[in-house]
């Protein structure tokens, strides 16, 4: 057990009269603070891979979570979602005891350094709700050590930092609070923490000091912006993928709805024309983040963004607009197989939230198809092995490209392939 008076290096000792923002340096500090950080909802998409990358760079790092289930299985060494290079440097960060996980919101105490990584989903009406995010203060409020850096990590509708930051001052806790949004892809989360540089969103120079610090840890680059134009940058950043997304399936509608091959209007566009690389072709947008971002903005302007909802109708609108070209290049869908291939939102992920072929599926039940759903990475009910699905089908849907699929024969005259991935596009 430690001494009261427990010396230890870390980051700077913020808690002198003249909030000093000297370099790392050992420190004495009053009480058990023997984690360097601890990240709050540590066991999901975002906050693991940064637990596990702090780790590796010799942190001794915290992961508090409610999901006693990925806690026990992170604690055995075990990934609960797929990540590249994760399941490795979980060994290696248990093994070398740099990693500890608790369901216990105890383990703030011991820490003065925490990052909080739950953001503002929104809800039936599209609008934020907040209600998660203010729930878990009031249980982390008593935990949070007076001189603690609080970091949000998770995307939140403007003004949260702000927010969050009054909570800590009328709780009488004396704090400081920054806004460092998550960028990274999904399943690519440890090579881009290391390679993208880090906003830093803070309204005060110890706030941004402090985080900067922090993230320079894992790369050196940082971009300092005040905590308000950094909830806006992650949203703006989110939503102008989701919007590029929307064009291109828009554009696919409109030439596919005419009689048009967008496969070949696509390909004539963009080859060797530098000035239309980045347009997308077609394809589901989906996931956790691009609609609810997206929706997030719009509720921050309402009636004053009339893309984002347009965009929204657009992606949203896709699974529909295939169920209806499918009626009527098949004719009715009452009665017949229909094999959906990929249920994850993306491809190469197992990751099905906000998934659209789930969506996909529900509109052929509806038409009355009976539906076969197959994907190589994802184990959940409804979901059966490919060989099956395949030999089953009348109709096969590609909703993601897995690579898994590009090795397989299949007829052309009973494939949609909205994404030209096993071929043109053929819908």
């Amino acid at each position: 057990m430690p001494d009261a008076h427990q010396c230890r290096s870390g980051f700077d000792d913020h808690r002198n009269s003249d909030r000093s923002t000297s370099t790392f340096a050992p420190t004495c500090i009053l009480g058990r603070i023997d984690l360097d950080l601890v990240v709050v909802g540590g066991a999901g998409h975002v906050g693991l891979p940064l637990a596990l990358a702090f780790a590796s760079t010799g942190l001794r790092v915290g992961i508090y979570d409610i999901d006693a289930n990925a806690v026990a299985g992170i604690r055995a060494g075990e990934m609960p979602f797929a990540e590249h290079g994760a399941p490795e440097l979980l060994a290696e960060v248990l093994a070398a005891q740099r990693l500890e996980v608790d369901t216990d919101a105890a383990m703030l105490e011991r820490s003065d350094t925490i990052v909080i990584v739950i953001g503002t989903p929104i809800d039936e009406f599209l609008n934020p709700k907040l209600s998660m995010l203010r729930d878990a203060l009031r249980q982390l409020v008593p935990h949070i050590q007076n001189g603690s850096l609080v970091v949000l990590r998770s995307t939140v509708f403007p003004g949260t930092t702000e927010l969050v930051a009054e909570t800590l001052r009328a709780a009488g806790k004396r704090v400081d609070v920054a806004m460092c949004p998550e960028r990274i892809l999904e399943g690519h989360a440890l090579e881009e923490l290391r390679s993208l540089p880090e906003i830093i969103g803070a309204d005060d120079d110890v706030a941004a000091d402090r985080a900067a610090r922090l993230f320079q840890r894992l790369q050196p680059r940082t971009v300092r912006v005040s905590a308000r134009e950094a909830e806006i940058a992650k949203l703006l950043t989110n939503t102008w993928r989701y919007m590029k997304f929307a064009i291109a399936n828009q554009f696919f509608m409109l030439a596919h709805g005419s009689g048009i091959d967008y496969g070949n209007v696509l390909r004539a566009i963009k080859q060797d024309y530098p000035r239309a690389a980045d347009l997308p072709g077609p394809g589901f947008a989906a996931g956790p983040c691009l609609l609810k971002d997206t929706m997030q903005l719009a509720s921050f302007a309402p009636d004053h963004f009339p893309l984002g909802h347009s965009a929204m109708q657009i992606n949203e609108g896709l699974p529909s607009y295939i169920v209806s070209a499918m009626e009527r290049r098949f004719g009715p869908l009452r009665g017949r197989a229909i094999g959906i291939l990929g249920m994850a939102f993306k491809a190469e992920s197992d990751d099905p939230r906000a998934s659209l072929s789930y969506k996909l599926r529900r509109l052929l039940l509806w038409a009355g198809a009976d539906v076969l759903c197959a994907d190589p990475h994802l184990k959940r009910d409804g979901i059966v092995a490919l060989e099956r699905v395949v030999r089953e089908s009348e109709v096969l849907v590609l909703a993601v490209p897995h690579r898994a699929y590009r090795a397989l024969n299949l007829d052309p005259r009973c494939l949609v392939d909205v994404w030209g991935a096993l071929g043109p596009i053929n819908v």
